[in-house]
């Protein structure tokens, strides 16, 4: 078993996963980071798909370093009954059970929320699904390039030639953060009230939360907001411009003293203050095109490093257009000790990112990623069972 430090806030709650791919996974790494013990649940054999996304980090896959930190891996055939009887009894001792099996695949386990309320009333279920548990699309998958599909987002993203899809699994991780603040309210709600409540996310809801704000704005304003590649779709002048150096940086103009600021201090041009085509907010984005011609040619006069002096001597926010090589050297996380080593299968260590919340007098637990099924004797041996009976459930594939 991982060791869990005793002060950590999540010590001694016991989560057991049935889980793979991301949104799920993300959910309960965050538990983990605070000191819950994670039980993963993985089919015999090859474990979580997404150990097999890709082979990047010294043989294991990055999704899967990012997202099981700090667990420990049991496999279960959960098709077969003594699986099941298994898993039955880790829920018997469990604080929180989280699940993103295809749909009806609990329900069909006996497993559905409803079940667990009658057999485990103090357990906190967790469901994380494409489109909810009801409704017209229940039973329809779902993956995260779909989802930003179904929701609108891949129409904002892009440039205004072609759609884009969002460079992160943005659904996913929406799921993934909902389930994870509807766990820690559930535990809060047990704490104080005795009755443990079943928590349900959906990746489609989950990304429609975040899709509100060009929904309003298309509800309201008759058409969608524009896609306008690294500009923003509905704040003019907030973008990226090239420099005379060939590099990008990106600036944003968030009130009327900014745009002064903007016009006086580094286009050096007072006059476009009152100038009507760009008088306002609503102005400026009307006449977009207008005021990029100026902000462009301005930008082509000096290097990226004089932009950026100007720009924040002139009280404006602005930011050099990074790649993923120079995030992983920003002097933010470097300077801020953001990194730290953890193990992966094998006994190499790779660096990690601190989770991004420091609770004052705890440090996050950044244990090892565990291996496929390392943790299955042990945990069977917590379960009661004795080593010729943990023999015949492998040489079965029960485990």
């Amino acid at each position: 078993m991982t060791e869990t430090p005793r002060e950590l806030p999540l010590s001694g709650l016991t989560v057991v996963s049935v889980e793979q791919a991301v949104a799920a996974p993300f959910a309960t790494r965050q538990l983990a980071d605070l000191g819950a013990r994670i039980i993963k649940v993985e089919r015999p054999g090859g474990g979580d798909f997404a150990r097999r996304y890709d082979t990047t980090v010294h043989g294991e896959s990055s999704y899967f370093v990012w997202l099981n930190r700090s667990k420990e891996s049991m496999t279960l055939d959960l098709k077969s009954d003594r699986g099941r009887e298994i898993l039955e009894r880790l829920l018997a001792g469990a604080d929180v059970f989280v699940q993103n099996l295809a749909p009806g695949a609990t329900r069909r386990m006996g497993l559905g929320a409803d079940v667990l309320a009658e057999r485990f009333p103090a357990l906190i279920p967790c469901s994380i699904s494409g489109y909810g548990s009801s409704g017209p699309w229940a039973d329809r998958k779902a993956y995260d390039l779909l989802v930003q599909c179904q929701t609108g987002l891949v129409s904002l993203t892009g440039t205004p030639r072609e759609p884009a899809r969002v460079g992160i699994s943005i659904a996913d991780i929406a799921a993934g953060m909902y389930a994870y603040s509807g766990i820690l309210t559930a535990l809060y709600t047990r704490a104080v009230t005795g009755v443990a409540r079943a928590v349900e996310v959906s990746l489609f809801e989950a990304l429609a939360e975040w899709m509100s704000q060009p929904s309003y704005y298309t509800r309201h304003g008759g058409t969608q907001p524009p896609r306008v590649g690294t500009q923003h779709a509905t704040i003019a002048p907030y973008g990226a411009y090239t420099t005379a150096d060939g590099k990008d940086v990106l600036f944003s103009i968030q009130n009327e003293r900014e745009w002064t600021a903007l016009c006086e201090q580094f286009l050096l041009r007072p006059d476009l203050v009152t100038d009507p085509r760009f008088a306002t907010g609503s102005d400026r984005v009307a006449h977009r095109r207008e005021l990029n011609e100026i902000v462009a040619e301005r930008f082509g006069r000096s290097d990226s490093g004089e932009v950026m002096r100007l720009l924040d001597a002139s009280g404006i926010a602005n930011a050099g257009v990074n790649d993923v090589e120079d995030f992983l050297a920003h002097p933010v996380l470097s300077a801020r000790n953001r990194w730290t080593d953890i193990g992966i299968p094998g006994g190499t260590t790779v660096p990690a990112l601190l989770p991004p919340v420091d609770l004052a007098g705890s440090d996050a637990r950044m244990g090892a990623v565990p291996a496929v099924g390392e943790h299955t004797e042990t945990i069977l041996s917590e379960l009661g069972y004795d080593g010729p009976e943990i023999d015949r459930l492998r040489s079965d594939h029960v485990t």
